[in-house]
């Protein structure tokens, strides 16, 4: 018997390649059966691997004298067997009121936490924890209680990182007889019989009713539907991962945006398919329906760095703004805005609230007002002013015209400098700016030209213009205006470049 469980968690570990000769492992040692379980399999299997052992045991302080005694039996144990002993403790209960965790999360992140800086703290290749087949059966029954997706089926992975589950297909039973019969002593735990706890009760109740009056191998079978649910997520985690990066843009200041269109259809006509003599058939969106909604979720992680407290609900929102929106709408997800702009939603990090002004509609924000007086530059120099609000450098030369034909070709014209009423004055667009461009035939609203080219709302503000006696005879990206624009009888020109800083 104790042979068969040495194959099959050799099998587990070869399968997932787990462990190499030469690695360190911690073993996580509660002292309950399933991690002493561990230890006692490890310690038989150590030979035959080629591997160094070491124990790591966390105290969560949840049961006073009873976790201090637990931690002493733990400390025994690695000294009996001759492995190096690490053990760290935290007040996960107050942890968990701080920030707001229930105590079974807090414990787990404390519990990983330390585990990771001990794995650092003695050079660890590998942390060995001993959850199971009756584990991986619970965590798939309480996910689906709580209504999840294939994500959520999968449950535990047998390798996350530097965490192994060598026992992963073993069952709880199982273990607690092969120490029996090594005659090998465990802590129980007795937080694990309040089945006041939802995990507690699926463990002391719903899977043995399942067992008993419907399937005598339910805990096998929810495994073996974990096994296949993980199988799916590792595709469509890769598919994801090759349409965020053909799709999604990383925009100034972090932000990230990608097109209504193709969130809606993130496959466009890669999968059309034939329909008979008519051609191709491109997907509907009802059929790329899973796809777009973990767009949507891989874009919230990129941003928060996990996609916990984005729910069905923040994700339905997402896709009406893209669906049915126009431009400038936009919602708040936790922790990151989405706006739509023109064809496209952009994800951002929200602002602190504290932080936050309200912009005026079409106008510049506080932090984009500004206003340069140019001089005049002299012959053959130029005037250099660098706009620090929108970082950015502006040159007003002085040349010859028209230029020779080696020269610079300047796309947005030239000014007549002859024509020019000194001095000038850079600033940026103001509500009601008007001009007439070079070879327009009448007079244009600056803000009609911003929207036409599609500049989103937040960059209007700082729109760059130059003007003499108050009227705009330039705005960046768009021509010199018309009646100082240079002509054949023009001798000197003044030309606008400008650059990011």
């Amino acid at each position: 018997m104790t042979k068969d469980l040495h194959q099959r968690v050799l099998a587990t570990m070869a399968r997932h390649a787990m462990v190499r000769p030469g690695d360190r492992v911690g073993l996580a040692v509660s002292g309950g059966a399933d991690s002493v379980a561990l230890l006692r399999l490890f310690c038989e299997l150590r030979p035959q691997l080629g591997i160094a052992l070491a124990v790591l045991h966390f105290n969560h302080q949840l049961r006073a004298a009873e976790a201090d005694v637990d931690e002493r039996f733990v400390k025994d144990l690695a000294e009996t067997f001759g492995l190096d002993f690490l053990s760290g403790r935290a007040d996960v209960a107050a942890e968990a009121c701080l920030h707001g965790w229930n105590l079974e999360d807090a414990a787990r992140r404390l519990r990983y936490r330390f585990f990771s800086s001990a794995a650092e703290a003695r050079g660890l290749h590998r942390v060995a924890v001993a959850h199971t087949a009756s584990d991986q059966a619970e965590t798939v029954l309480a996910h689906l209680l709580r209504g999840t997706g294939i994500a959520g089926l999968a449950g535990i992975y047998p390798v996350a990182g530097r965490i192994v589950r060598p026992l992963l297909e073993l069952q709880r039973e199982e273990l607690r007889a092969y120490l029996s019969r090594l005659g090998q002593a465990w802590r129980e735990d007795t937080t694990n019989e309040d089945t006041s706890r939802t995990r507690a009760r699926i463990r002391r109740q719903l899977i043995p009713l399942l067992v008993r009056e419907f399937d005598a191998i339910a805990v096998t079978r929810l495994a073996r539907l974990a096994g296949h649910a993980r199988e799916d997520e590792a595709f469509w985690r890769m598919l994801e991962d090759e349409r965020f990066h053909a799709l999604a843009r990383r925009e100034t200041g972090g932000a990230i945006s990608l097109s209504a269109a193709d969130l809606l259809a993130p496959l466009g006509g890669l999968l059309a398919v034939e329909r008979g003599a008519g051609g191709k058939r491109e997907p509907s969106p009802a059929s790329t329906m899973a796809l777009t909604r973990r767009l949507v979720r891989r874009i919230f992680a990129e941003l928060r760095g996990s996609r916990e407290q984005l729910t069905a609900r923040h994700v339905a929102a997402v896709l009406d703004l893209a669906a049915r929106s126009q431009s400038g709408a936009k919602i708040d997800l936790p922790g990151v805005c989405v706006e739509r702009v023109f064809d496209r939603l952009v994800f951002s990090e929200a602002l602190d609230a504290s932080a936050a002004v309200a912009p005026r509609a079409d106008s510049a924000r506080p932090g984009d007002d500004f206003a340069y007086t140019v001089s005049r530059p002299e012959p053959l120099q130029s005037s250099s002013i660098v706009v620090t609000e929108i970082h950015r450098r502006f040159n007003l030369k002085r040349v010859d015209w028209p230029p020779a034909r080696s020269d610079t070709v300047f796309d947005g014209g030239a000014l007549d400098f002859d024509q020019v009423h000194w001095p000038l004055v850079l600033r940026n667009w103001r509500p009601g700016d008007s001009y007439r461009p070079q070879g327009s035939q009448r007079v244009r609203k600056l803000k009609r030209l911003l929207l036409q080219s599609r500049v989103p709302r937040s960059e209007r503000g700082g729109w760059p213009v130059l003007t003499s006696e108050g009227k705009v005879i330039w705005a960046s990206g768009y021509p010199v205006a018309d009646e100082l624009a240079a002509h054949p009888g023009t001798q000197t020109g003044l030309v606008i470049a400008e650059e990011e800083l």
